[in-house]
């Protein structure tokens, strides 16, 4: 329910990239009509001013040249400015009656600031003025070339013809356009990016309602979308083996837990229920512990499972004799050398010092050598090595059984994983022995595999750094 509201008050990723793409172009229209409104005067200024500096020095440094004319009519054609040269105070060149927009030369504020800087001895002047032909604002430049002669220049500040008119409503048309081609292009762009995550989103929900038959894989062209899907599929595969593995624990732990507790009730109800002699009494006793110990054993490895799987368990490193600790075990086993001819084959060289859990590692090796008991040939042999070199001790331990085929190695490892999926009772241990060894073997960061070939047995395989 609050996921289905949380959903509710949030928007969808169209919707936001939508959004976003439309303010983003707003906001670019907006700073254009800003500029166009309140700085396009501004900046015209600037550039006139700007040109008319750099007129005005053309003409001053070619002022007197053969081909000064030529360049005065270029300057007259390809500028809207105003030009006037004067000479002992008397017009000898003007092109104000062809420009629109000049200052009139017979304004006598203009006539009066014209005298005051011939009669001074300034190089240059600059005056700004409003223009009362056209009530614009006009900036006059004047510089002086010789002792007798001026040029004085005059442009408007302000576009006066229908320029500006022009900029104005291309822009609005502009604007229209602008808005137009953001819609479509956010819609798509959008569409383009949610239509992958939004069936990412819908293979999760049909994931998290346990269906496993979905697939991740997204048509898309962006890295982290792809990504996400390569990780959403392998979650799955994750998901999906751990169920199946949750499914088998419970059905071989609800048989391992159900055949022992059977027994012992039977037993015990015919303890309660019959008068038997001192030697069957004995025997059912017998009965009753072993399985006892056999349930005992199953709940020790699930708690120790769960402690390994859990990161709770911590190593104790010390120096240990791993030859004389594999014996130790073995003399555990003898019992299967008496009563199932059980023959244990242990090569291996006097005092090997390594370093290691000492419990752990008995705990790995006793696991070990109860799978190979399991799972050994008829001739009922376990083959123990131990090859140490320079930098590591090799221990193997072989079967000569059946063997596993090639594409079930890796899973052996698993809780509860069978090569056959009818559940077969195990002579020893719990049947996520081999579990918990691969999990010792991580906390110890020892190397670990299996080499196996069909009928020709099983060898369980680890190796531990020597000792420096």
């Amino acid at each position: 329910m609050d996921i289905n509201l949380s959903m509710k008050r949030s928007k969808s990723l169209i919707f936001k990239i939508f959004l976003y793409f439309s303010i983003f172009s707003l906001l670019i229209l907006f700073f254009v009509w800003v500029f166009q409104l309140v700085f396009l005067n501004n900046y015209y200024e600037y550039y006139k001013t700007n040109e008319l500096k750099n007129t005005l020095e053309i003409i001053k440094k070619n002022y007197g040249k053969s081909n000064f004319n030529s360049i005065l009519e270029n300057v007259s054609y390809n500028t809207d400015f105003c030009v006037e040269l004067s000479s002992n105070g008397e017009t000898i060149y003007s092109n104000i009656q062809n420009n629109k927009g000049c200052l009139d030369t017979k304004n006598s504020k203009v006539i009066k600031r014209k005298v005051d800087f011939i009669n001074s001895d300034k190089e240059e002047f600059k005056l700004k003025i409003i223009n009362p032909r056209f009530n614009n604002m006009t900036l006059l430049y004047g510089i002086k070339l010789n002792s007798t002669d001026y040029a004085f220049l005059n442009t408007s500040l302000e576009p006066i013809d229908t320029t500006i008119n022009a900029l104005k409503n291309q822009l609005i048309i502009v604007t229209f356009l602008v808005i137009i081609l953001s819609i479509i292009i956010a819609y798509f762009v959008s569409k383009s990016l949610s239509k992958p995550i939004s069936k990412l989103t819908r293979e999760a929900r049909a994931l998290s309602n346990g269906n496993y038959n979905v697939d991740f894989n997204v048509d898309s062209d962006i890295q982290e979308i792809k990504e996400l899907g390569s990780t959403l599929d392998y979650a799955k595969d994750v998901m999906k083996k751990t169920d199946e593995l949750r499914r088998d624990l419970l059905s071989n732990v609800s048989h391992d837990l159900k055949t022992p507790l059977t027994m012992i009730k039977a037993y015990a109800e015919m303890e309660k229920d019959f008068e038997t002699d001192k030697e069957k009494h004995e025997n059912d006793m017998n009965i009753i512990i072993e399985e006892v110990d056999r349930l005992t054993i199953l709940v020790n490895d699930i708690l120790n499972l769960s402690k390994l799987e859990s990161n709770i368990e911590k190593l104790n490193l010390e120096e240990i004799d791993l030859t004389k600790l594999i014996n130790t075990i073995l003399n555990r086993f003898k019992i299967f050398s008496y009563t199932k001819n059980y023959e244990f084959i242990f090569n291996y060289q006097e005092e090997l010092i390594i370093k290691a859990d000492k419990q752990k590692l008995e705990q790995v090796i006793y696991n070990l050598i109860s799978n190979a008991i399991n799972y050994t040939g008829d001739d009922a042999k376990v083959y123990i090595n131990v090859k140490p070199d320079k930098k590591k001790v090799r221990v193997e331990i072989k079967d000569t059984g059946k063997g596993i085929k090639k594409e079930e190695l890796d899973k052996v490892w698993d809780k509860y994983y069978k090569s056959e999926k009818k559940y077969k009772r195990n002579t020893v241990g719990s049947g996520i022995g081999l579990s918990i060894v691969k999990n010792i073997f991580i906390l110890h960061n020892f190397k670990y595999g299996i080499i196996s070939k069909p009928s020709k047995g099983s060898t369980f395989w680890f190796e531990i750094p020597r000792n420096k």
